[in-house]
């Protein structure tokens, strides 16, 4: 869709909390279900005494015996508000139970909510009271560690630093909690003092907006390989505000008046990097905040922003002068060209902070008191304060209002606790080696750090004296920092720990409306007339009513759909249901497939569409008797009365000009080329195809595979071969007549690996030896899909090619490519044309492609630029893969290479198929993104769509929709197994309507907004500006949260950023989209990187786009069989010089080694007594005998096995060179690329969320 005409991006609906760690594809050779069985019924929904799985993410049920506060709800205030004592000196409290059930439930419920909606949710209006809790010690991680909870005394006594109300701020001073109320919607705000300005950097932030995410896929990792730094990102200087659309704002126009514009003075020059802010460690669950309301607060999702105290922090060293607010990014208006948008993601600055020291992270948090916080609520922090940093040294004292916080109390300057580093929490000493605040940031708040580590003189925060993030103005290091307390903001860890301690039941689909469990939770899916979570997720679960409500909320009607994705052993795979000649039954108006939404009236010989709502007559041969409630008695018998996924088998009407298809065939074609053999690719895959020929897909492991194989290579000319089992030696015939395709021959070209083996495995032999030699560089690559695809229509059979290909096509030939790579274009307008296919040609290739049913799957190899910006059009356009290995090496690379290869050979794929998606009146499927072709604007046509392809669908309203019945889709796969059987795989998902925004924030699912989001912003840059589509996604954020904090949050003042329970990680994961390599690049980023990342994460789910946005860092000092440890936050702050940690990406796998770790950790690990003999060149561990390198290799190969995508395992040195690649996923901390820091784009999102408001 062209983003240029949209309204503003829906904001996603539903929202995952992110989390890694998803169950694993269940292995690919589990087949497909045999044709259906008795199905028993489901089971019933819950088991007594379980809550109720319907409970949406915010229902969080206590883990201990904690007393849950009846009133949180869903939002998570942070409050960085009025100023409070100074600590006393008591203990800070250790980590209270928190008790899951931040809502207000009070009573669990044990018996299964109604059917036709999602258990009772709390009332939007109450305030999560969660009691004052003071983050000002220094926070140390929360690990989950239940204690009794402080008193609240002991809380008061620590709030100095940072109060969390829940709800608004207690007038009343620090340490007061609200009293309760039930009417606010329990959004906690995370009240923290105002903290002193950072010097140092805030904490970067999750990723700083503009930090890439890590580069995906072997295209990234290759090029990470090389030893460059991390790409960098662009930074986030836009001139122009975002706009609130859809669309991406053109440049230029002037501001409109709703916007402040300032003075460009008001950003002085990019600002240094400052070396990247440390994030909080990561280990800690910490509570976090609902990513959409401001000041992090439980509550419900309130917008409101974090409070600042008003006054200007002292000058930070190095500070410059205050600078004038930079101009909002009110919807629509457009700062001066030269002022950057105040979208701009707070912590641009380029550069790596070192690690800070951060408190150990199994250390309790101090925030813990009065009712555990809700689900994953942290202290408000950065956000808030940060935004009313002022810019300056001493900036002129905030304004009074709802920002002036009261005045300071006794003891401390200027209103603020002494900190000793202004941060919030207890202070912090000195941090050797970190930089200081980013240059030409007021700091962002913080007060200048003296260098000695006294607490700096406090003063209170102007919010509206800071500049959005600008790229360089500050002094490179300052030894101590002041800065908001990373514990004290949202934490994805906190948030993915308590989702796992809730997830004790198995998912029951049969509730409408249920949130699923994060994808980063481990749990056992139950169909009960829902589709799994596993093939079917959603960003809302509760849909508003009306069109306007959606619009008002930005919130984006999205579902990812994942139609063959692979279950785990223990969940039963879709049944197959074969209605003989009659085929399936289906509505006679909308052609919905019959599903458990259809329902039976008169006695059962009609029934009325739940899609469409027309009455239909009951086939003879489907008839049956209703029992007392309406339903058919033999509803539990057929699955596609009681279950929410099962396939059909389909007639002969359902096949391509209605003859029944042959059986798919597989066509390898090798770049046979100078590169090619040198590099050894040409031996390693002949070698290869020998063995793994006998592992086609098949979907009855007992029988052999009907896929035919044929085989062809390639430089400037096409060699076919003949491998007819009637031959003694394969026979070769020369194509070089490359502009006019055809295949020479028809008999023996495609053939059973059974039959031809011994001719097959004797031309495997003969390639590299005829090619060894070989001096032809130039190569073709459109004639070589070309010979494939002719190939295909020959034996009158959907299949799939496998391309292995090197170097740019600059041989004459159709589709001929010439080298445009420019680096000078990037970052300008003309930016986009780089990611647009050069020639046209590809194109209609791919078109001719799909209707034939061929599919392309493409293995790069290259050592210079090849413009996957145009190779990649037919795979993506044909639903096929490519894979990356840059600078091959084949003693690195091989080990990669090639479990990438049987993995995409093996794999179950359906072949020429459609994909249709069906709604319910009132709503309607508007557009689409992943890799597949339209030739209309209703059906998703895939050559080829295999077990680790997602489809993203977004909807529109069309008209009204009605609490009572709620919202339905149905999407209909047709396609062809790869045993040569026409199939439908339906699946259903029911979901509720809101006529209320407080129930809409309450049941959204961030990790699948985010995939909306990324998908939607990455195809955007097809047609706008980088900048413009970084602006965009910012802008919307901020009216989603903007939104919540006007219309469900309690009344609090405007400096507390208030965030909605499920959306409180909106930031840090939106912050991590726009550092990724697509939107913002490092120097050493290519374009093929760029366009590579690009389209593959057109095709994640939600799970690799979670783990490719956020990866896991796992700490490796204590493994215990059974369980992993509990993950950290990606900041270099969370990391020690005597530990080792293990970073998954999705595409790479790091383990880091601190240079002062215990001898007897790199014993069991490398074998080796010191630092300086581990060999970082290592692929692979040693295998040794000691239950600790047993255990971290079991780990090693788990993660692989739950990729689509082999991940290579890179060893990191401190302080050694790779470092840099290591950092670059640290997406807490600001990225080399100018990517703001977690920290930093939270106070930036605040300020847009108050611009927004007022």
């Amino acid at each position: 869709m062209n983003v240029n005409q949209h309204t503003p991006m829906a904001s996603p609906y539903g929202q995952p909390q992110p989390g890694y760690g998803q169950p694993g594809y269940a292995p690919l050779d589990g087949g497909y279900p045999s044709p259906y069985a008795p199905y028993n019924g489901p089971s019933s929904a819950y088991q007594p005494g379980a809550p109720p799985q319907g409970y949406s993410p915010f229902t969080n049920f206590p883990s201990k015996a904690v007393v849950a506060n009846p009133v949180s709800d869903l939002s998570s205030p942070l409050d960085l508000g009025p100023a409070r004592g100074p600590p006393t000196s008591g203990a800070p409290p250790g980590s209270a139970p928190q008790s899951y059930n931040q809502y207000s439930q009070g009573d669990m419920q044990n018996g299964p909510p109604p059917m036709t909606q999602a258990p009772p949710r709390p009332a939007a209006s109450q305030l999560y009271n969660q009691g004052a809790v003071n983050l000002s010690g220094p926070q140390p991680s929360y690990p989950q560690n239940y204690g009794p909870q402080p008193s609240v005394q002991q809380v008061t006594s620590q709030m100095t630093g940072m109060q969390i109300t829940s709800g608004a701020p207690a007038p009343t001073g620090p340490g007061y909690a609200p009293p309760r109320s039930s009417q606010h919607l329990a959004s906690t705000a995370y009240s923290a003092a105002p903290p002193t300005s950072f010097t140092q950097a805030p904490p970067p932030a999750s990723s700083a907006l503009t930090q890439p995410p890590p580069p995906s896929g072997p295209a990234a990792s290759q090029q990470y390989y090389g030893g460059q730094p991390p790409p960098s990102q662009q930074q986030f200087n836009s001139s122009f505000p975002p706009t609130s659309q859809r669309q991406f704002p053109s440049p230029g126009p002037p501001p409109s008046s709703s916007q402040q514009n300032f003075p460009p003075s008001s950003y002085s020059g990019p600002v240094s990097p400052p070396s990247q802010a440390p994030a909080p460690s990561v280990s800690q669950p910490q509570q976090s905040f609902p990513p959409s309301q401001p000041p992090f607060s439980s509550a419900p999702p309130p917008l409101s922003q974090p409070a600042f105290v008003a006054g200007p922090p002292p000058p930070t060293q190095g500070s410059f002068p205050p600078r004038a607010p930079p101009p909002s990014s009110q919807p629509g208006s457009f700062p001066h060209p030269g002022l950057p948008p105040t979208s701009m993601p707070s912590g641009q600055y380029p550069g790596h902070m070192p690690p800070q020291q951060q408190p150990p992270p199994s250390q309790p948090h101090p925030y813990q008191s009065g009712p555990p916080p809700t689900r994953t609520q942290m202290p408000p922090t950065s956000m808030a304060q940060s935004n009313h940093l002022p810019p300056g040294p001493q900036g002129p004292p905030g304004p009074s209002g709802p920002m002036q916080q009261p005045s300071a109390q006794p003891g401390m300057q200027g209103g603020y606790p002494p900190q000793q580093n202004g941060a919030f929490g207890q202070g912090r000493g000195p941090q050797p080696g970190y930089a200081g605040p980013y240059p030409g940031q007021p700091n962002y708040g913080a007060p200048a750090p003296t260098p000695a580590s006294g607490p700096p003189a406090q003063k209170r925060l102007d919010p509206d004296a800071i500049p959005s993030p600008q790229a360089s103005d500050m002094p490179a290091v300052q030894k101590s920092r002041h800065r908001i307390d990373p514990d004290a903001i949202p934490s994805p860890i906190q948030v993915i720990e308590d989702d796992r301690a809730k997830c004790t039941e198995p998912f029951t689909t049969g509730v409408r409306g249920q949130v699923p469990p994060l994808v980063t939770t481990n749990f056992q899916a139950k169909d009960q007339g829902n589709a799994s979570p596993r093939f079917v997720r959603c960003t809302a679960y509760n849909v508003p009513c009306t069109a306007d409500m959606a619009k008002q909320s930005q919130v984006p009607l999205a579902a990812v759909i994942k139609p063959l994705a692979t279950l785990p052993p223990d969940e039963t795979p879709p049944y197959l249901v074969d209605h003989g000649e009659a085929g399936p039954v289906r509505c006679n108006r909308c052609k919905a497939y019959m599903c458990p939404y259809m329902q039976f009236i008169e006695g059962g010989r009609r029934f009325q569409c739940g899609f469409c709502s027309c009455v239909t007559e009951v086939p003879p041969h489907y008839f049956q008797h209703l029992d007392h409630t309406g339903k058919r008695v033999d509803c539990y018998d057929r699955p596609e009365l009681s279950l929410g996924s099962y396939e059909f088998v389909a007639t002969v009407d359902y096949c391509k000009n209605n003859k029944i298809p042959q059986p798919p065939a597989f066509i390898f074609l090798i770049d046979v080329s100078y590169n090619a053999v040198k590099s050894g690719m040409v031996n390693i895959v002949c070698q290869e195809l020998k063995t793994l020929l006998d592992f086609l897909p098949r979907e009855n492991p007992e029988m052999d595979s009907v896929v035919r194989v044929g085989f062809v290579t390639y430089n400037k000319v096409l060699h076919f071969y003949n491998v007819k089992a009637s031959l003694a030696q394969p026979q070769m015939l020369v194509v070089s007549d490359v502009s006019d395709m055809f295949v020479p021959l028809l008999d023996g070209f495609l053939v059973n690996v059974n039959e031809s083996r011994l001719v097959i495995e004797s031309l495997l032999d003969q390639i590299p030896e005829m090619f060894a030699d070989t001096r032809e560089t130039e190569t073709v690559f459109g004639p070589v899909i070309q010979a494939g695809l002719e190939a295909l229509k020959a034996a009158d059979c959907s299949g799939k090619l496998f391309v292995f290909h090197t170097s740019l096509p600059i041989a004459e030939a159709p589709g001929k490519l010439k080298n445009r790579e420019d680096k000078k274009l990037v970052g300008t307008d003309k930016e986009k044309s780089l990611f647009q296919p050069q020639v046209s040609f590809y194109n209609t290739l791919a078109k001719e492609c799909v209707a034939q049913g061929c599919c392309v799957d493409l293995f790069l190899f290259p050592n210079q630029y090849v413009d996957v910006a145009t190779l990649g059009v037919v795979p993506v356009s044909t639903g096929g893969s490519i894979y990356k290995y840059t600078y091959f090496q084949a003693q690195s690379d091989t080990e990669r290479f090639l479990n990438d290869l049987r993995r995409d050979v093996q794999k179950l794929v359906g072949f020429d198929a459609v994909m249709r998606v069906r709604t319910s009146t009132g709503i309607r499927a508007t557009d689409f993104f992943g890799s597949f072709f339209m030739s209309n604007t209703t059906d998703v046509e895939l050559a080829g769509l295999d077990c680790d392809k997602a489809i993203t669908v977004e909807f529109k309203h069309d008209d009204k929709l009605s609490e009572e019945t709620g919202a339905l889709m149905q999407c209909a796969v047709l396609y062809t197994s790869c045993s040569g059987q026409r199939r439908l795989r339906v699946h259903n998902m029911a979901v509720n309507c809101c006529s209320q925004l407080a129930d809409l924030y309450r049941n959204c699912e961030t990790d699948t907004i985010i995939n909306f989001f990324s998908k939607y912003a990455f195809r955007g840059l097809l047609t706008n500006p980088t900048k413009a589509v970084r602006d965009t996604l910012i802008n919307q954020c901020a009216q989603i949260l903007a939104c919540y904090r006007k219309n469900c949050a309690s009344p609090s003042s405007a400096g507390q950023l208030i965030l909605p329970e499920c959306m409180k990680l909106l930031p840090v994961y939106l912050n991590c989209v726009l550092k990724s390599d697509v939107l913002m690049p490092g120097a050493d980023v290519s374009l093929d990187d760029r366009a590579y990342l690009r389209q593959l994460i057109s095709g994640m789910d939600v799970t690799e786009s979670h783990i490719f946005f956020y990866p896991r860092l796992l700490p490796l000092t204590k493994l215990e069989s059974g369980s992993l440890p509990v993950a950290l936050r990606d900041s270099e702050e969370r990391l020690s010089k005597g530990g080792v940690y293990l970073l998954e990406t999705g595409l790479h796998l790091f383990l880091w080694v601190g240079a002062s770790v215990q001898q007897e950790l790199l014993l069991n690990i490398f074998g080796t007594q010191s630092f300086s003999q581990i060999d970082p060149s290592l692929t692979s561990l040693p295998v040794l005998d000691n239950p600790f390198s047993q255990r971290l290799r079991d780990i090693i190969e788990s993660f692989r096995a739950q990729r689509s995508r082999y991940m290579k395992l890179m060893v990191v040195k401190q302080e050694d060179k790779a470092e840099l690649i290591f950092r670059h996923f640290l997406v807490e901390d600001k990225s080399a690329s100018g990517g703001a820091s977690y920290v930093d784009f939270l106070c930036h999102m605040h300020k847009e969320i108050r611009q927004l408001l007022s």
